[in-house]
């Protein structure tokens, strides 16, 4: 595989597209070009976000596959096809894109796994049931309280830290986009050969489990096509944000070169 020269940042769930700004910093000086897109409908501040509600319509709207196309668009109309790099339904998209040719390679962190798999860890269940909202009106957006943050993406965090990055990164969510993550617009084809896909996932992610990626990644017919697996211990889904965000980093740099041509 050719070395890609572009990254395209895939942002998840609950958080500001700039989650990624140390990441574009950090590869840029690596000699990449980065994209790190805002979803459709979320292209403000975080205050300004949260003031829509409920008013925030448009983004209560946003459905699953309108997001895949969003990123669609934005990764056909480059020059090469970019390395693309999500994280939690970020890297959903990201396999997405992947299985359908649109990237050189991916990284799925802490990925949101496609349809067919499923887990039933607790952990899992708590974090998601109150956004998938299925007892509310999905004509609203939903706003992770300060409580739900602490568990889904900051456990095992000191207090000054969770809510340090609930107030720079939490924003409110579209209920149809997470529950189509359920369907049938969340489909990859795992036997299909693909491009170079890489998982990243920790230990103490609560969102995401271990068990859950490293299920993801088994589906994966290997036979034909690179698809590998990396774990660090100790890593929350705040993945990102976390003073060690530099170990995921330099992982995927050393990654890239092994997987491209010399």
């Amino acid at each position: 595989m050719k070395k890609p020269t572009t990254i395209v940042f895939i942002t998840g769930a609950f958080v500001s597209h700039h989650v990624w700004d140390n990441w574009k910093r950090y590869f840029e000086d690596k000699g990449f070009t980065t994209l790190a897109p805002p979803w459709p409908y979320k292209d403000a501040s975080v205050q300004e976000l949260r003031n829509r509600q409920p008013n925030d319509t448009a983004l209560a709207k946003l459905r699953l596959s309108e997001l895949t196309d969003h990123y669609i668009k934005i990764v056909a109309d480059l020059a090469e096809k970019p390395l693309v790099i999500g994280h939690s339904l970020g890297g959903l998209i990201a396999q997405i894109l992947v299985n359908r040719e649109f990237a050189a390679a991916g990284v799925a962190i802490h990925s949101v796994p496609p349809k067919g798999v499923f887990s039933f860890e607790w952990s899992f269940l708590k974090s998601i049931w109150k956004p998938l909202g299925f007892f509310s009106s999905v004509k609203k957006t939903h706003l992770m309280s300060l409580r739900e943050w602490k568990y889904a993406f900051t456990n095992g965090m000191d207090e000054a830290q969770q809510v340090s990055g609930y107030e720079t990164y939490c924003i409110p969510e579209s209920k149809q986009v997470l529950r189509d993550a359920l369907t049938s617009m969340a489909m990859v084809d795992f036997m299909k050969p693909h491009p170079p896909l890489l998982f990243i996932t920790g230990t103490t992610d609560h969102i995401t489990p271990n068990s859950l990626v490293y299920e993801n990644y088994l589906k994966y017919n290997k036979n034909h096509s690179v698809t590998d697996y990396k774990e660090f211990k100790g890593k929350n889904h705040f993945v990102l944000g976390l003073p060690t965000w530099h170990d995921e980093a330099d992982y995927i740099v050393s990654w890239i070169d092994i997987i491209s041509d010399n």
